[in-house]
């Protein structure tokens, strides 16, 4: 039976997976993906050439290769079942729980996001967690493009410090005392990605706090979590108050990656093509809120049940073997600078001052760290006239432990003290002398 069915069924089986990939990669993603698929492409053809020379093999070596490739089959599975048990435990969580315990006294929140946002439920009629404008980039048809979470809301993000960051947001979605939008006169406009968010410490410890105190002045920040450079800008024409003084752009290594995908979103790419487009999102929060509510409960949903297709398709483990892969760039293009010159030009034109912060990270966990995208930064800041604070050299580099300032000397997102020094030097850099 198996002698008999083996090459009709690899044939067969090469064909759909031919047949899926084309339109995973040309039909569903319209081609915007031909680099991930390349790879499933060439396993999908060399299988099919295998079915064919198949069918002149001798029924023994059928045989063997069934037994040879069940065997591979069921390994595969075996994996992706370990894998996806392991992606759910927290990286070096047992170290941070005895650091936690032995620097502060208190118990590590182990708890997860879904099950803290559960709880703040209970107590709180407006309870959200960060939804990122990133979520909405592969979704097709969408009227308005929300560039921030929901507003009024008290707001789950995570917990990297051992505790968990919660703010109430304000009434655009971001980070903020709402009070701050009253203000005649805005001294620093932040905009960025989780950085500026505030990632992953609370209020009063966060950038846009930390410069409230150094200059008992106004401050707004319009960052969020997993931001390009794009989608930032589109933030800045949006929301940029009538009267700023400074606009504090943060800019990291992976806002070059970022960009590469939102100029592909329809909506996004109108903010870079037309220089008068606008959402008018300020007064569609309504929307904004309904839009970003109805995304907590789709991904709500998407991790309580079982995919049973994910799994089906190896998801976990074929991550893992053949890498995430992305539009990676080994330098920052054309569009991008643009992009820059773009926000300079629009906060000049609305009487502030533009600077420009490059906020340091791979750099102290990957030993193949270049510093391309670092040189070519500082280049640009140069070529484009825009004031250059860099953190890399003002903070991080004059410590003899730039671990410490990271959670646990663990890769992430800043401290308490990584944030407060970060905040110290903007402010210093861009206060009056």
């Amino acid at each position: 039976m198996i002698k008999r069915i083996f090459s009709p069924l690899v044939l067969i089986t090469s064909i759909l997976l031919i047949i899926y990939v084309f339109y995973k990669s040309q039909i569903y993603w319209e081609g915007e993906k031909n680099e991930y698929y390349t790879i499933y492409y060439i396993i999908s053809v060399f299988l099919f050439f295998f079915s064919i020379i198949s069918f002149f093999i001798s029924n023994k070596v059928k045989e063997y290769l069934f037994i040879i490739i069940s065997t591979v089959i069921f390994s595969l599975y075996i994996f992706e079942f370990y894998t996806f048990i392991q992606i759910n435990k927290e990286k070096n969580l047992n170290t941070k729980i005895q650091l936690y315990k032995k620097q502060t006294g208190k118990e590590y929140d182990i708890r997860t996001v879904e099950e803290v946002y559960d709880n703040l439920k209970k107590t709180e009629v407006n309870a959200a967690v960060k939804v990122p404008p990133t979520e909405y980039l592969n979704i097709k048809k969408i009227k308005i493009y929300p560039l921030s979470g929901v507003s009024s809301s008290k707001t789950v993000y995570a917990n990297e410090n051992g505790y968990y960051m919660i703010y109430f947001s304000d009434r655009f979605g971001f980070n903020n005392p709402d009070t701050e939008w009253d203000s005649n006169e805005v001294e620093y406009l932040i905009v960025g990605d989780s950085f500026a968010h505030g990632a992953a410490v609370n209020r009063p410890d966060e950038i846009a706090s930390q410069l409230r105190n150094f200059s008992s002045k106004s401050v707004i920040n319009i960052g969020y979590s997993a931001n390009g450079p794009l989608i930032e800008y589109a933030t800045l024409k949006e929301f940029m108050p009538k009267k700023v003084n400074k606009v504090i752009w943060l800019f990291t290594d992976n806002d070059v990656e970022g960009f590469n995908y939102e100029y592909k979103n329809e909506i996004l790419r109108k903010y870079f093509d037309d220089e008068n487009f606008s959402q008018n999102l300020k007064d569609k929060q309504s929307q904004v809120d309904k839009i970003a509510k109805q995304m907590i409960y789709d991904v709500r949903a998407e991790k309580l049940k079982f995919n049973f297709f994910k799994h089906l398709k190896l998801y976990h483990a074929r991550k893992l073997l053949l890498g995430n892969k992305k539009n990676k760039m080994v330098s920052i293009q054309k569009e991008l600078i643009k992009v820059l010159k773009m926000a300079r030009d629009y906060s000049y034109k609305h009487g502030a001052e533009f600077y420009l912060v490059y906020l340091p990270l791979d750099r102290y966990f990957n030993k193949d760290h270049d510093n391309i995208i670092y040189r070519e930064i500082i280049s640009i800041s140069k070529n484009l006239k825009i004031p250059l604070i860099d953190i890399h050299a003002e903070v991080f580099k004059k410590e003899k432990t730039p671990l410490k300032l990271f959670p646990f000397g663990f890769i992430g997102h800043y401290n308490v003290e990584g944030y407060r020094k970060t905040a110290k030097a903007i402010f210093d850099e861009t206060s009056d002398k």
